[in-house]
């Protein structure tokens, strides 16, 4: 008699929600986690009374009106709207590209002038002849010209992926979101917010009744021997490592974070500021507070706490964030699903199990929908 019907690897929002579902269903799981806590890339550290996103700035947003349903069934939501601010040179601009935006950059007043002022820079910047884009400064220069591309994406692009943007393929941003009218709005979803107490109080409530275990490596403690325990494995880590890297290792971007508490109840007023210019070492600086406290309340908490977030080439050791999608990836990539698909009983899902990024929105409706 097998202990479990499940055994869910990886704690973050596919596995919470699979074990969730599960449950509901009549299921016994158990889930494990190598890291010291659950809840993966949303987990929150409480710092100074704020709710600090320790892997980096995590915004819900959908216009799945069901997966919005079902997380504000578990925990309610607030209306948290994401605007960031992008810093380059002590030049500030609003994100994502809209009148805002071109009023600061050139003075312009309406979408006429804006758009004038585009096309012009757009002619001006590439003359391709009929050809498509051959790599991401060449796509850039196309869609908004070269004052947007010089101060908005080069070298905050390059900061990212360590790469030239010559080097880096046109599809990255095959669309740029360019709007014509005075909304610092970034994302275009029907539902956005941050959950109310912050996401682990999300996370406690998806694995509210399932067995659970932290500083649990699947690979020492289970690999070998899973299926004398288990009916399916539900497996969310590094699809090349679960198949021992055996056509090669995947490629992976990865962040770091400098963390400190400010004595200043507001440090730069607005939840993420992004720096542009590589005279900046990090891509962005993060005030948590901002996500959950507005008005009044964000001066009656006296201290501030902010993130300066770093991109770096991922090592061995290191935590996998960004899958790096060029052709020869993406076609590994491909290999790993291939011999993925031919294993019984195992599931394979998430960020780092289907080297794919996601927004948390799909993880929870991918997991909805084998449900």
């Amino acid at each position: 008699m097998k202990n479990y019907d499940y055994l869910i690897v990886g704690s973050g929002l596919f596995g919470a929600t699979f074990a969730y579902k599960a449950k509901q269903a009549g299921k016994k799981c158990l889930v494990i986690d190598k890291r010291p806590h659950l809840g993966g890339n949303v987990y929150c550290e409480n710092i100074e009374g704020i709710n600090v996103h320790k892997y980096g700035a995590h915004i819900f947003h959908t216009s799945n009106k069901e997966v919005w349903d079902f997380v504000n069934s578990l925990v309610p939501f607030n209306r948290y709207t994401n605007s960031p601010v992008a810093n380059y040179h002590g030049e500030l601009y609003n994100l994502p590209f809209n009148m805002n935006t071109f009023a600061q950059l050139w003075g312009v007043r309406t979408p006429d002038e804006a758009k004038s002022k585009i096309n012009e820079q757009r002619a001006e910047a590439v003359a391709l002849n009929g050809k498509e884009p051959s790599n991401l400064e060449e796509q850039a220069l196309a869609l908004v010209g070269r004052d947007i591309y010089e101060k908005l994406i080069k070298e905050y692009t390059e900061k990212q992926w360590g790469r030239d943007c010559r080097e880096l393929p046109a599809f990255i941003i095959k669309r740029l979101p360019v709007r014509f009218v005075f909304d610092n709005n970034y994302f275009n979803d029907a539902f956005q917010g941050i959950p109310i107490g912050g996401y682990n109080i999300l996370i406690h409530k998806l694995l509210e009744g399932v067995e659970t275990r932290t500083d649990c490596d699947f690979f020492k403690e289970y690999r070998n021997h899973w299926r004398e325990i288990a009916n399916q494995l539900v497996y969310t880590g590094p699809i090349d490592e679960y198949f021992d890297y055996r056509l090669g290792r995947l490629d992976w971007r990865t962040v770091f974070f400098k963390t400190r508490v400010e004595c200043t109840p507001n440090y730069q007023g607005n939840a993420v500021i992004n720096y542009t210019s590589h005279d900046v070492p990090f891509t962005r600086v993060i005030e948590h507070k901002h996500f959950e406290m507005f008005g009044q309340a964000v001066y009656e908490c006296p201290k501030t706490v902010i993130s300066e977030e770093y991109s770096t080439e991922y090592k061995p050791g290191m935590e996998q964030f960004y899958p790096v999608n060029d052709d020869r990836q993406n076609a590994l990539a491909d290999r790993y699903r291939t011999l993925a698909a031919q294993e019984s009983n195992v599931i394979f899902g998430g960020r780092l199990a289907e080297y794919k990024y996601y927004d948390m929105a799909p993880v929870i409706e991918k997991v909805l929908k084998i449900f």
